[in-house]
């Protein structure tokens, strides 16, 4: 497998600084500040990016779960809400709420949501993140 890049720069103090992001092929390119991640300011931050690439792999992981379970879906639409607390040890990713509506014609909807939930487990995104933040979901079919 490939190793997958991004790469950041940063000019400036923390608060009045600017930078930009950028994923290793230019697929995704970015501007971020103090005000976009800790404020509502223009921009993206980290987390934001964190929940991207959360809710693609997610959508991904359960494409495939359908796929093994005999279903096809015609599509999977996943939001991830990522919260960044202050907590004792500092600012803190706590929590990812992962909502995903999936449009799969023939199956019901204890089927979707049990493997969403293996989706949840076995999303390499989530086993990355479970250890520090509580992941959630809410899955329904359209």
């Amino acid at each position: 497998m490939p190793i997958r890049t991004a790469s950041a720069r940063w000019q400036g103090n923390l608060t009045e600084g600017s930078g930009t992001v950028r994923t290793g092929k230019g697929g995704l390119t970015g501007n971020y500040s103090f005000k976009s991640r800790f404020e509502e300011g223009e921009g993206t931050n980290p987390e934001e990016l964190i929940g991207a690439a959360h809710a693609s792999c997610f959508s991904m992981a359960l494409s495939k779960q359908l796929a093994d379970a005999g279903a096809t879906d015609t599509s999977v639409e996943t939001t991830a809400k990522v919260h960044f607390d202050k907590t004792d040890a500092g600012m803190t990713v706590t929590r990812i709420d992962l909502e995903t509506v999936g449009q799969v014609p023939g199956l019901d909807e204890a089927q979707f949501t049990k493997l969403a939930e293996a989706a949840k487990e076995n999303c390499p995104i989530s086993r990355l993140l479970s250890p520090g933040a509580q992941i959630t979901l809410n899955a329904r079919l359209a």
